[in-house]
């Protein structure tokens, strides 16, 4: 099988003699690049981030895969507005949904009868299914994947890096020093599995007044790039609050579908550009040759 098409390992009548390293070689090898958006605490916003990213990259003209790898608390289905069940090809390929044209999206809830069922597994279990995500989805050729991972250094970004070796992290926190505090072991995680990180986002960094439209602090301000200089990480955007996406993340309805222009949604332009660039930047990374969002 070595000189198997990449291009054809889905169809292939000699799919089930590869190996199954090969078979993930392959799908690999279709995909671009791979982000895994990941944060040292909950309730920062990181399934946000990789949404509105997602979607950013997929309105610039880019094939992007969205894949939800938090098992225990899947959101993105939700976030998006996505229900049913997954289907299956003839050759036992798992279709993902398709919000649209060049958006691809697979999460752990849209494989489960009941989305409420809790799932209890521990890491060696864990581990196969997020490398059976990758192997027996049919994601195609795409510019990117963008990997949504619970918050924390535990087993789910343990298995991306390791089934991923090219992945590279966007990590997401919040102004407070709590959250901080946590992001610089997520840092220190990524260093230690020799896990490349495009850089931070500050989530969340204030409120724009709906009526003057002057800026709140509402934590704080400054921790972000503060922490960014002092991990010799770039600070890629400081995304502020905004009520609206609380709203459209349980109608399953992004704002960045409208064309309202508001400050949350320049934020998110702002952190796009960011990706593109510090990917062209940093080694080892093929671009798809698209246009920058405008």
């Amino acid at each position: 099988m070595k000189n198997c098409d990449p291009k054809a390992c889905e169809t292939c009548p000699g799919k089930e003699k590869e190996s199954k390293e090969e078979l993930l070689q392959h799908k690999l090898a279709r995909i671009k690049n791979k982000l895994i958006v990941m944060s040292g605490k909950g309730g920062v916003g990181k399934s946000s981030v990789a949404v509105y990213l997602s979607l950013a990259l997929a309105q610039s003209g880019y094939q992007v895969g969205l894949l939800d790898v938090d098992l225990h608390g899947p959101s993105v289905p939700k976030m998006l507005g996505l229900s049913g069940i997954l289907g299956v090809t003839a050759t036992e390929q798992i279709l993902p949904h398709q919000y649209r044209p060049n958006l691809k999206v697979v999460s752990i809830e849209s494989m489960l009868e009941e989305k409420d069922s809790a799932v209890i597994w521990r890491g060696p279990l864990k581990h196969g299914v997020i490398r059976q995500f990758i192997t027996s989805c049919q994601w195609g050729d795409l510019d990117f994947l963008v990997i949504d991972c619970p918050p924390g250094t535990g087993d789910e970004p343990l298995s991306v890096a390791r089934i991923i070796p090219d992945v590279k992290a966007i990590i997401v926190t919040t102004p407070q020093e709590v959250a901080l505090a946590d992001v610089r072991k997520s840092i220190n995680f990524c260093r230690k599995v020799d896990l490349a990180i495009v850089g931070l986002v500050e989530n969340m960094s204030g409120l724009y007044c709906p009526h003057c439209q002057g800026f709140i602090p509402i934590f704080r301000t400054g921790g972000g790039q503060k922490t960014a200089e002092q991990m010799g990480l770039e600070l890629l955007a400081t995304l502020p609050f905004d009520p609206a996406v609380v709203e459209s993340g349980d109608s399953g309805r992004p704002v960045l579908e409208g064309d309202q222009q508001t400050p949350f949604r320049g934020a998110v332009m702002d952190l796009t550009k960011a990706v593109l660039r510090r990917l062209k930047e940093m080694p080892e990374t093929v671009q798809a040759g698209q246009s920058v969002l405008h």
